[in-house]
């Protein structure tokens, strides 16, 4: 034999609707948790039940005192019904008119684009300009490297990174000196380290090379 279909939420939901609105009477968790499993609902899932029909306005819950009491109508089931519909009828109206603003921005927007012989040739005319642009500006591209704007900034930028790199020679001859100042036993040590990392005996201040003050041409 096929194993027994268990109930869905929604099914769940109904059972113990049918026990507020058969006894239309006041009731505890725990009463419920009893009478849930008569209607085919597992005591341990009627809490979660519960909570969801009160979560939707379908059952209503107070306390009185330290116990909190459930109850439901059918007349709460009709209120909420309404409530809805009301609720999808304004999402509607809203909707509607949104649709009606959307058409007529529509319609705004093809006055003046009506399809013509004159339309056409201005939209040709427009991506032969388009097309020109496109050639140029990769034409310009081309020339970017003798740009005078370009050339002064890569001036500066030379001039930076030669003071860069003479600050830090000015730095490893200082720190050169710092070591063979206090490691004087240590001098053979310190010179094959210094040639190990390319300082040899060669190593100097870096002269700037001159660099042309406009472009040829």
């Amino acid at each position: 034999m096929s194993k027994k279909r268990g109930l869905s939420l929604d099914e769940k939901r109904e059972k113990i609707l049918q026990i507020f609105y058969d006894s239309q009477d006041f009731f505890l968790l725990k009463e419920l948790e009893k009478l849930g499993p008569k209607k085919g609902v597992i005591s341990q899932s009627v809490k979660d039940v519960v909570q969801s029909l009160v979560d939707d306005d379908l059952v209503l819950k107070d306390k009185i005192g330290t116990s909190v009491y459930f109850w439901s109508l059918p007349s709460c089931a009709g209120n909420q019904l309404r409530n809805v519909h009301r609720k999808l009828e304004s999402d509607i109206q809203r909707s509607e008119k949104r649709l009606a603003e959307l058409v007529d921005q529509c319609d705004a927007l093809k006055k003046g684009r009506e399809a013509s012989d004159e339309r056409e040739e201005a939209l040709a005319k427009l991506k032969s300009i388009e097309l020109k642009y496109s050639e140029l500006k990769r034409e310009m591209e081309q020339y970017a490297e003798n740009d005078p704007a370009a050339f002064e900034e890569m001036k500066k930028a030379i001039e930076v990174a030669h003071a860069a790199v003479n600050r830090w020679t000015d730095n490893i001859f200082t720190l050169r000196q710092w070591c063979s100042n206090n490691f004087p036993e240590a001098r053979e040590q310190l010179e094959s380290m210094y040639k190990e990392v390319g300082i040899t005996d060669d190593f100097d201040y870096l002269e700037l090379s001159s660099v042309p003050t406009q472009l040829d041409g």
